[in-house]
């Protein structure tokens, strides 16, 4: 009985263990991501129709218990496409998730939050960085140039470090800002040349490591910027840096270097064309006519230059030296970049952290940029309704500087030295002070120029869901400058004789910034969608500047202030502005295909006084997704179609701190301390503003293999800030005021091509075209004037307005000019000023492939400028006819008149004869040109090899900068901008494609290894 017992239990406990195994099962598996094949933790997953599930674990690996009615799994993880998996009789599943790559493209990050692209009203450019870290160049704006539509950046020459200019659809202003707005990661951060004015400014944004870089977006029409509203009139930059994501920690390194040349030399006389211009322009001011000189006449004429002036030192007697100094004025530069990156975390903790180092020495003699650099941003979910975070950037960056453009001591301007004098004294291989100019190579072996800066960008944030919905999220950002400018210019050099001169800058700026605003998003009846933003921003920004010059050294050795025996100038000043803002933001979407945007910014500024201190900044936009209506249906071609419309209102800020305030300055008075008056003040000085409106259609064909903006919009700005120049007898300089009206208006054109996607060959094309318009509609009446710069109603911003010249006289070589009246006079002070040249573009834009085949890559990119003009402010001296004094010409000054009935455009040579060297439209050249600003050719090693090296990827690639121009223009370069010393900020606007020896932008090679951990 016993025994019966026990069986019966057992064959019930296996029967009941049978239906147990028949009802319930388990099923274990590994997930990982299919671009590198890294496990994914995280991954929820579920079973279809039920709750049951799990997450994978760190090393993506995941165990679930199945009912038998299971039939499906689903498997998803931000940022990838779901998976569903038929479970059918597998115990083991396996599964490999692709990235979502066009939700991610679709992302776009607008004011204070983000947004699908398809959803947009307004017009934003965006960049990835992917598309941007392998780029040789310092500053991430330069890596912007030509793909972003409707932006022109325009390096101000090839010096490494110095200042870029950006115009978002052309200039708003004549003497406030025209740069656009740059925001890191929700903090404006400061952009602004904080260098001494006696060289060319320096540019505060390279201070940014570009490969920490996740997007960039350009905020171009007032939709996108006016919630920025008194910061936005000339577009908003928003720069967001890479985050942590979930998963198994990735390592990533990467080396790169690279070779540089410069992109174009000019060509200068040598020795024997040398003597031949200038000996024929000595005999004709010795009163000798060349055709008929006898070789005792050239003979006398060359002795003349070299002996009785001692003008040309070996000019006679060095028959031997042959020197090329526009070689010597450059050097083949070598550029090394290291970058270090680590991501990951898990789901309540991500982490990223960068490193990067920057080495670049410039092709011109003494220049050089330096940068060390940090970041770490961290993402924590603290509980289920509160999120936390925070970033910190640190970076040193070192710049090794030359003299200005206009200075003798600058290495450019050793062209103008005579090739028939040597570099280097032959006996004591010393730079040779014996030159027509003072050699700038003394300069170079007894001075030192360097501006060290530290930056601090740090920001906190947290994030707190109120309501499903609606969520409070509070900022607090600082951005930390401390800059230092150290100048010694030695005891025998060229700035410093005879006993030295020194100088000591310190600047340093405090931004301070904090956002804080609620979202709510809710969905209606699956046929309205609202999104709304309500907040504040407050900022904060303090400058303290102390500058020091001293003159009167013991020794080179002992070069700093301390040591000097004199002050020659001491300057120190501390001042602040600060910004109080409220704004809101509605995006209502019905029906998925009708879009309506509002939004409103309300700015008070402490750089007006109380009556006008706030600004109010509103903005609306609206769209049409005709793709989702039933009428078009049946258009097979067409997968997207929307129309957008926007018009608003955005302002901008006088740059001075106290425009409206009578302020004084502290003097010494016969030896005791007194004040004096320093500005007047402007009571009624009030905000800037620009209205503009847009109106864009936005398409995609053949299910998306086309797609493309069109994009028409016009800007008009009223009451401009206006520095008005004062007679000196006022006692005063200027004043601000508003006065005057200007327009820019144009169109815009993106296009991208999907042209073959065929396994294993990809082949996709970019192009995007811009022009735009601009004129000064309104004025004081009369022209702000440069030389030959204006600012003239009925103009565009800094138009060439000078004499215009008009070839030259076969019968005597003499310079002609037009004399208003359909003829010609060579007496240059009855040829009338007229406008001569547009320093601005007609069309700026570029044009991209991208190849792909079997684990190879190749990026081809152009980029062109056409119809802007450049006035060649150098050639008055280095293409003169041999007229203005004995500087070394250019090789076409070699067609110079000669005789009675030659036919040219140079004039006839004549030793000081100031003949045709005067400013004139002889000087201003077309700046158009088309370059291919990078190819990049890489190679992405396969898994079968990374896997055997222990690796996740590994990527080499052969990378070209600047490699080839097609351009008419003669100088260096067609893309460069001086704008001098001493600037303001009127000057700055007003002076455009002026070239006056500046260095070109740099050829570069470079080769890379990326490697993946």
């Amino acid at each position: 009985m016993k025994r019966l017992l026990l069986n019966v239990i057992g064959v019930s406990l296996c029967l009941l263990c049978m239906q147990a195994y028949a009802q319930e099962r388990t099923v274990t598996g590994t997930v990982t991501a299919s671009e590198d094949g890294a496990p994914l933790p995280g991954v929820s997953v579920l079973v279809k129709s039920t709750n049951t599930g799990g997450v994978t674990d760190i090393d993506g690996k995941f165990r679930i218990a199945l009912s038998e009615n299971a039939e499906v799994l689903i498997f998803s993880f931000v940022g990838y496409e779901s998976q569903e998996v038929a479970i059918g009789n597998q115990s083991v599943i396996n599964v490999s998730l692709k990235g979502s790559e066009k939700l991610l493209e679709e992302v776009v990050v607008v004011g204070y939050g983000t947004q699908i692209k398809q959803d947009l009203t307004g017009n934003i450019a965006k960049v990835s960085g992917e598309e941007i870290k392998e780029m040789p160049v310092q500053s991430f704006e330069q890596t912007l140039q030509g793909r972003t539509t409707g932006v022109f950046i325009e390096s101000s020459n090839g010096k490494p470090g110095e200042a870029i200019k950006v115009r978002v659809r052309g200039s708003s202003s004549v003497s406030a800002s025209n740069q656009p707005l740059y925001v890191v990661d929700g903090i404006p951060v400061t952009s602004e040349n904080q260098g001494i004015t006696n060289n060319q400014p320096t540019n505060p944004l390279a201070d940014i490591n570009f490969n920490d870089v996740e997007s960039i977006e350009v905020l171009k029409d007032a939709s996108a910027a006016a919630i920025y509203g008194s910061r936005a009139a000339n577009g908003v930059v928003i720069i967001t840096t890479k985050r942590g994501k979930a998963g198994k920690t990735k390592i990533d390194l990467s080396y790169q270097t690279g070779f540089s040349k410069p992109t174009n030399k000019i060509g200068f006389l040598n020795a024997a064309e040398y003597r031949e211009l200038y000996t024929e322009a000595t005999l004709r001011y010795l009163g000798i006519d060349p055709v008929t000189a006898t070789e005792q006449d050239k003979q006398d004429a060359g002795i003349f230059l070299e002996e009785t002036t001692g003008l040309v030192p070996g000019f006679v007697s060095n028959t031997e030296t042959d020197e090329n100094w526009e070689d010597i004025a450059f050097q083949d530069a070598v550029s090394h970049q290291a970058n270090f990156s680590m991501t990951g975390g898990n789901e309540k903790t991500q982490f990223y952290i960068g490193g990067n180092y920057f080495d670049q020495e410039g092709i011109l003699l003494g220049t050089g940029f330096e940068r060390f650099s940090g970041r770490l941003n961290l993402d924590h979910q603290a509980f289920d309704r509160l999120k936390v975070g925070g970033g910190l950037s640190l970076s040193r960056t070192e710049l090794e500087r030359v003299s200005n453009d206009n200075a003798f001591s600058t290495p450019l301007q050793l062209v103008a030295q005579a090739p028939v004098t040597p570099a280097y004294d032959p006996e004591t291989g010393e730079p040779n002070r014996n030159t027509i100019y003072d050699n700038g190579l003394v300069e170079f072996a007894n001075s030192e120029s360097g501006t060290e800066n530290y930056r601090m960008l740090g920001n906190i944030y947290g994030e707190l869901t109120i309501l499903p919905g609606l969520r409070f999220r509070t900022d607090l950002g600082v951005d930390l400058l401390d800059q230092q400018e150290e100048n010694y210019s030695g005891i025998t050099s060229i700035d410093g004789r005879p006993s030295g001169l020194g100088e000591s800058r310190k600047v340093r700026v405090i931004n301070f910034n904090t956002n804080n605003f609620l979202t709510y998003s809710k969905s209606f009846n699956k046929l309205h969608n609202l999104d709304v933003t309500l907040g504040m921003s407050f900022q904060r920004s303090s400058t303290q500047l102390t500058s020091l010059q001293a003159k009167g050294f013991p020794h080179d050795e002992l070069n700093t202030i301390a040591s000097a025996v004199e002050t020659v100038t001491f300057i120190a000043s501390e001042e602040d502005f600060s910004f109080l803002s409220y704004f809101a933001r509605a995006n209502y979407k019905f029906n998925n295909r009708y879009l309506l945007n509002v939004s409103a910014r309300i700015d008070g500024s402490s750089k007006f006084g109380k009556d006008n201190r706030y600004g109010f900044f509103p903005a609306v936009s609206a769209g049409w997704i005709l793709s989702e209506e039933s009428f078009l249906d049946n258009l097979g071609v067409l997968s997207f179609l929307k129309l957008r419309a926007s018009y608003g209102l955005t302002g901008n800020a006088p740059t001075s701190n106290f425009a409206h305030l009578s302020t004084y300055k502290g003097v010494n008075y016969a030896g005791k301390p007194g004040l004096r008056p320093w500005t007047l003040p402007s009571p009624d000085l009030k905000w800037e503003e620009t209205t503009q409106m847009n109106f864009g259609l936005d398409f995609g064909l053949w299910n998306d293999r086309i797609t493309g903006e069109i994009d028409y919009y016009i800007k008009n700005t009223t009451d401009l800030l206006l520095s008005r120049t004062l007679p000196a007898t006022s006692g005063y300089t200027s004043i601000f005021e508003n006065v005057g009206e200007m327009e820019n208006k144009g169109i815009e054109l993106l296009l991208n091509v999907a042209i073959l996607q065929q396994k294993p060959f990809s082949w996709d094309m970019s192009f995007n075209i811009a022009r735009n318009e601009n004129e000064v509609v309104k004025l004081l009446g009369t022209d702000i004037i440069g030389n030959p710069f204006r600012v003239r109603e009925g103009e565009p911003l800094g138009v060439f307005v000078t004499r215009k010249y008009a070839g030259v006289n076969p019968d005597n070589g003499d310079a002609l000019y037009a004399d208003g009246e359909g003829g010609t006079t060579a007496d240059y002070n009855l040829a009338p000023n007229m406008v001569v040249g547009d320093p601005n573009p007609d069309f700026v834009g570029g044009f991209t492939n991208n190849f792909s085949w079997n684990g190879f890559d190749l990026n081809v990119f152009f980029q062109f400028v056409q119809g802007n003009d450049i006035y060649v402010g150098s050639k008055t001296y280095s293409s003169s006819n041999a007229s203005s004094f004995l500087d070394n010409q250019t090789k076409d000054q070699m067609r110079r008149w000669q005789k009675p009935g030659d036919i040219t455009d140079v004039p006839r040579a004549e030793l000081v004869g100031g003949i045709g060297d005067q400013t004139s439209s002889r000087y201003v050249e077309d700046g158009s040109y088309i370059r291919l600003k990078t190819i990049t050719l890489g190679y992405n090693f396969p898994k079968t090899i990374t896997d055997k090296l222990f690796l996740r990827s590994l990527r080499v690639y052969v990378s070209g900068l600047n490699l080839w121009t097609i351009t008419d223009y003669t100088g260096w370069d067609p893309e460069v901008n001086y704008t001098g010393t001493n600037r303001s900020q009127t000057n700055t606007n007003l002076i455009q494609g002026y070239d006056f020896y500046t260095a070109p932008q740099p050829k570069t090679w470079s080769f890379g290894v990326n490697i993946g951990l």
